[in-house]
C-alpha cells in the first residue's frame, strides 16, 4: 500500500499543474476567499450591521497578508488576488460604516420619507 501511494505521488508531483493543484500555495488562498466573499455579499446590507473594529483589523490584515504573499518564495500570486479582493471589500465596507456612524448617514435615514 505504501508503494502505492509513493507512486502515485511521484506521478501528481511529475505534472508541474497537478503538483500545484495538490500544495497548499492553491488550497490555502481557495479556502481563504470565503472572508472577501462574505464582504461582497454584505454590501448589499444594512450599514447599521457592520462592525468598525473588526472591519478595520480585516483592512489591516489582507494588507499586511498582501505583502505575504509576494515576500514569500515562490511568490502566492492567487493569496495575493484573494486579499486584494479583501482589502477592496472591507475598505468599502469601512467607508459604508463611517458614512452611516460619523458622516451623517443615520440622520439622513431617519429623515426620509417613509414611502420614498
Amino acid at each position: 500500500m505504501a508503494a502505492l501511494i509513493k507512486a502515485a505521488n511521484a506521478r501528481i508531483r511529475a505534472n508541474s499543474v497537478a503538483d500545484y493543484i495538490c500544495s497548499t500555495h492553491f488550497w490555502g488562498p481557495v479556502s481563504n476567499f470565503g472572508i472577501p466573499i462574505a464582504a461582497v455579499m454584505d454590501m448589499r446590507k444594512d450599514p447599521e450591521l457592520i462592525s468598525g473594529p473588526m472591519t478595520g483589523a480585516l483592512v489591516v490584515y489582507a494588507a499586511t497578508f498582501m505583502r505575504y504573499s509576494l515576500a514569500v518564495t515562490p511568490r502566492n500570486y492567487l493569496l495575493f488576488a484573494c486579499h486584494l479582493v479583501n482589502f477592496g471589500a472591507q475598505t468599502t465596507q469601512g467607508v459604508r460604516y463611517l458614512q452611516y456612524h460619523n458622516f451623517g448617514g443615520k440622520n439622513k435615514i431617519k429623515e426620509a420619507p417613509a414611502g420614498a
